[in-house]
């Protein structure tokens, strides 16, 4: 029973992350709470394991369907492979405590922004960017989310899309596309830095990535047959999720 509590969290975390990131919502609570006796660091690393293969699928049932710039998307994801890594590392030895409190008031700013700008990530925009200037923009997003997902990690997906339309003009569906080939890279960096220290539960990570990937293929689907609009509203219901989740596990009983 407890084995199919996660696997069926990992199928719904999968039709979340597909469409616009935020399957940790449901995988890590529900891992956490079934596995309470286990260490925590155990289980964030199982959750990485179902959730690398999941984003990978995503990433390459998009690319089929959806144009994706491999001109600055191919480098923006070696180098949040490398952020991720170097986030991971800093975890080592900094606490992300002091991120904890700020993280909800920036999701807050996204969905604010979001909410106000109604046409936003509704159809590509043309941005006034040279090729250059896009990809230097590109790369500052895959290094800068790239070290917060190795380091603290919820809402890294909803992070990227959000920027991917706002900086470089893309609409929720194409930035929702990219977003899964960056975030994929990385969750393959933090997956690589926690199997090597032993962090990983195998048995129950790779049933809960055949999970994961099933619910990427149908919320890949929902997104490709309904377009920018459907993933937009899902984008800033998964935000506001995240502002609760994230809010609570701040502020919760501190005074």
């Amino acid at each position: 029973m407890e084995l199919w509590i996660v696997v069926a969290a990992a199928l719904l975390a999968g039709v979340m992350d597909a469409m616009v990131g935020g399957g940790g919502l449901v995988t890590v609570p529900a891992l956490l709470s079934t596995y309470s006796s286990l260490p925590p660091a155990l289980l964030l690393g199982t959750n990485k394991c179902s959730s690398v293969f999941g984003t990978t699928v995503a990433a390459w049932r998009y690319s089929h369907r959806v144009r994706l710039d491999w001109g600055w998307l191919a480098p923006a994801a070696l180098v949040a492979f490398a952020g991720s890594g170097l986030g991971a590392w800093t975890l080592t030895w900094m606490d992300p405590q002091y991120l904890r409190r700020g993280l909800p008031w920036v999701l807050l700013l996204v969905l604010v922004y979001t909410l106000k700008t109604p046409q936003l990530g509704l159809q590509q925009t043309p941005m006034p960017h040279s090729t250059k200037s896009r990809l230097w923009l590109a790369l500052a997003i895959g290094a800068g989310i790239g070290w917060y997902d190795g380091f603290f990690g919820p809402g890294t997906g909803s992070f990227f899309i959000f920027l991917l339309v706002r900086w470089l003009g893309q609409d929720f569906l194409h930035a929702s596309a990219s977003a899964k080939v960056l975030n994929a890279s990385t969750n393959v960096a933090a997956l690589l830095m926690l199997a090597a220290t032993g962090h990983v539960w195998w048995q129950v990570g790779l049933l809960m990535a055949a999970a994961n990937v099933v619910g990427s293929l149908l919320g890949t689907a929902l997104a490709l047959k309904h377009g920018a609009g459907l993933v937009r509203r899902v984008f800033m219901l998964v935000v506001l999720l995240l502002i609760l989740k994230t809010g609570m596990d701040a502020y919760a009983g501190t005074s």
